[in-house]
């Protein structure tokens, strides 16, 4: 058994709350529920951390070095410009999933670019709540594969 770290950005604590037009009405909770019954599934589990501090996420990808092979992240708006997230995750050794509800590439032209993509495994975006599901077979996947 295997375990897979899952960060929130900022505000995603707002789920089923902040703009459900485009996240919808689904909230955080049923989100990691969604994730960690694909993971229970295939006899994994998962570890949820939220923050709307960057520091604090930095702090939570340095905890899951040697420890969990795969980290899945949605990083919110840091996605566009937080280096020092990019760096940490640069570190972790596993499998590494961007995940984003909506489709940043889709949206206004500031979410059009990523700088934690290219030390990532891969991302997916777009997909809603499936996306958690997807994201989490994904690792499962790769993990098999031996990364």
């Amino acid at each position: 058994m295997a375990t897979i770290l899952l960060i929130s950005g900022p505000n995603l604590n707002l789920l089923g709350e902040r703009e459900p037009e485009i996240y919808g009405r689904t909230t955080l909770e049923d989100l990691v529920e969604v994730a960690s019954a694909t993971a229970r599934a295939h006899g994994h589990e998962i570890e949820h951390f939220q923050s709307n501090h960057e520091g604090a996420i930095v702090e939570a990808i340095h905890s899951a070095r040697g420890r969990c092979p795969a980290i899945v992240i949605n990083p919110g708006a840091f996605t566009h410009y937080a280096y020092a997230i990019t760096d940490a995750l640069a570190s972790h050794d596993g499998v590494k999933v961007e995940l984003h509800i909506s489709n940043p590439s889709a949206r206004e032209s500031w979410r059009h670019t990523s700088v934690v993509a290219a030390v990532v495994t891969g991302t997916i975006a777009g997909f809603g709540a499936h996306g958690y599901r997807l994201a989490i077979e994904a690792v499962v996947a790769k993990l098999g594969e031996g990364s």
